[in-house]
């Protein structure tokens, strides 16, 4: 299997509780030093809880699935103080 094909079945263990409040993740890019760059999807991209999500949800599940991944970005993270920052309808 697939360096890439780890990293998608780790993120498939998370999927439903991403998809359950509106919002999923892609896989961009894993970079020559085993970096996995996500693009978080749909309420995901533009929560301000996206970072917690990404750390204590995302890289967790990856890099225990996967120990060759050194780390975990997103391209597209919402900062907690963007004013145009929007919390899932479950969530407010």
């Amino acid at each position: 299997m697939s360096l890439f094909e780890q990293v998608e079945a780790a993120l498939d263990t998370i999927r439903p509780y991403l998809e359950a409040d509106g919002g999923n993740v892609s896989v961009e890019e894993i970079t020559p030093e085993n970096v996995v760059k996500l693009k978080l999807l749909g309420s995901c991209g533009s929560c301000p809880m996206s970072i917690m999500t990404l750390k204590a949800g995302i890289e967790q599940a990856i890099k225990k699935s996967v120990p060759e991944i050194t780390a975990v970005e997103a391209v597209n993270l919402t900062d907690i103080d963007d004013p145009n920052a929007v919390l899932p309808a479950n969530m407010r």
